[in-house]
């Protein structure tokens, strides 16, 4: 591979999705270098879940191709998902197990070698603020809690992409801190893709952003770069996802 290649983990290419007549994504291509946050914005509808689907190889494009740190996706899916991590939207917990043994069967589902478990487990507690909590039940913990436990089991197999999908709903402004500092400090050595409604978020986290609407990219741009043009985020979201709506 070529330099460029090496430092790209994610790319994702012509990708499209149909139900029925309906299309849900056409024609999007995502590119995730080491140590860059995207974050994925677009209202209802948009079509990020869906994209997200097929980056984590949950749903099989119609169209398109994806590679994780240039695995192909389609023709070596368990290949490929051992360099990804994914958090869903609704966390995928199991509240009557205690943390620790929550996140060994989390590493045992990522095919993990037993006798590295152990110490994966202690590096993603202490990552993820977890390190007094492990003997405790997930169902007795807040909601904070829970998400930095979903963002765990997301990274204790040490994968190159991390996919988070709205990590911080539901949550008090403190806890959207704290996991917006985790999201930092992880984005750091991996590559992210943080799907948000959360435009605040977005120029907390991310150094770049890409707007979806109606199933296409209408917006690929650097955090730095509209800071630079002196663009509001807010603004340019409202412009680019109400002028299609206006044309119909």
């Amino acid at each position: 591979m070529t330099d460029l290649d090496e430092r790209t983990m994610l790319l994702a290419k012509c990708l499209r999705c149909r139900y029925g007549e309906y299309n849900a994504v056409d024609d999007i291509s995502i590119q995730l270098k080491k140590g860059e946050v995207l974050g994925l914005l677009g209202p209802n509808g948009a079509g990020k879940t869906t994209t997200i689907r097929m980056i984590t190889g949950n749903l099989a494009p119609n169209a398109g191709s994806i590679k994780i740190c240039g695995i192909d996706l389609l023709n070596e899916p368990q290949k490929a998902k051992a360099r990804l991590g994914y958090l869903p939207e609704i966390p995928p917990l199991y509240f009557d197990m205690t943390v620790d043994e929550y996140l060994r069967f989390a590493a045992r589902l990522h095919r993990m070698e037993k006798h590295h478990i152990p110490q994966a487990l202690e590096t993603c507690k202490q990552r993820c603020g977890l390190m007094s909590h492990g003997k405790r039940l997930i169902g007795s913990l807040s909601k904070g809690l829970q998400q930095r436990i979903g963002i765990a089991q997301a990274i204790i197999h040490d994968p190159d992409v991390i996919i988070l999908d709205e990590p911080t709903v539901g949550l008090d402004p403190n806890q959207m801190r704290e996991i917006r500092e985790l999201i930092r400090e992880l984005g750091k050595k991996r590559s992210i893709m943080l799907s948000t409604h959360l435009l605040l978020e977005v120029e907390s986290v991310c150094s770049r952003v890409q707007i979806m609407h109606e199933g296409q990219v209408v917006m690929n741009e650097t955090v730095a770069g509209l800071k630079q043009q002196g663009a509001d985020l807010e603004t340019v979201f409202t412009r680019l996802t109400q002028q299609s709506q206006e044309m119909h």
